[in-house]
């Protein structure tokens, strides 16, 4: 079961960082120097939709984190709330798969934004699989 944790806590971890580099990558890329002035609302919709999905990701990240033992004490809810996060960087990879990030002008950051985030899947999905099963056989 040790792995298992490790696993866990490493995955949690990683998320909980994603979720906080996130409130800071709208102004470390500039994202709004490439949107005319003269479009306010989709600067704010941009705004708001990444601050709400880095306080999601951050939020239950760390709530995840405080929460460990009682996943790994097969605690249904938690377990679920777990499952939850676990669905949403599933989607994340699903989401790259589908519609991959693009290559041009560099191909770097798109691979490593695809590893990392298979890397937090996996991390994660490993011990959800474990869990569950544990779950079954109650």
């Amino acid at each position: 079961m040790k792995t298992y944790k490790a696993l866990y806590y490493t995955g949690m971890v990683l998320s909980l960082l994603v979720g906080l580099w996130h409130f800071f990558v709208p102004w470390m890329f500039a994202w709004y120097s490439y949107i005319p002035a003269s479009y306010k609302n989709l600067i704010v919709g941009i705004n708001w939709t990444n601050l709400c999905f880095s306080l999601f990701l951050f939020g239950t990240s760390l709530l995840m984190l405080l929460w460990g033992r009682k996943v790994f004490a097969l605690n249904r809810e938690t377990v679920t709330v777990y499952g939850g996060l676990t669905f949403v960087w599933v989607f994340r990879v699903a989401l790259a798969i589908i519609e991959p990030w693009p290559l041009e002008p560099v191909a770097f950051p798109a691979y490593l934004q695809f590893a990392g985030a298979v890397l937090i899947m996996v991390l994660l999905l490993i011990p959800l699989i474990k869990v569950l099963a544990l779950l079954r056989k109650q």
